[in-house]
């Protein structure tokens, strides 16, 4: 009977560790998949965050122009800006058009 009570207690021992580490294992892969979600999102909001603080502002924008390319730039009117489309059959000169969504 002791035998018998001693290999019941190993087999419970060996099932619950089997099912202990396949659970660990499951919940690793899922801490690393998540990691890795979050490393690629904050490489994303890096970059957005970098192009919002750098290029949003107008007066940073001025600010470049004026210690980077002097009077090289010069404005344009937005009306004056066309789109050349060219296609298969027929090429063509539009105006821009802005769309607000």
């Amino acid at each position: 009977m002791k035998k018998f009570a001693l290999a019941v207690v190993i087999f419970f021992l060996v099932l619950s560790t089997a099912i202990i580490k396949n659970t660990t294992k499951q919940i690793e892969d899922e801490i690393f998949t998540a990691k890795e979600n979050i490393r690629i999102l904050k490489t994303e909001f890096e970059n957005v965050s970098l192009e919002y603080d750098y290029l949003s502002s107008s007066e940073r924008l001025l600010e470049y122009q004026s210690q980077y390319f002097e009077d090289e730039l010069i404005q344009k009117n937005i009306k004056d800006i066309r789109v050349y489309n060219i296609s298969t059959d027929v090429n063509k000169i539009q105006n821009f058009k802005i769309i607000k969504e």
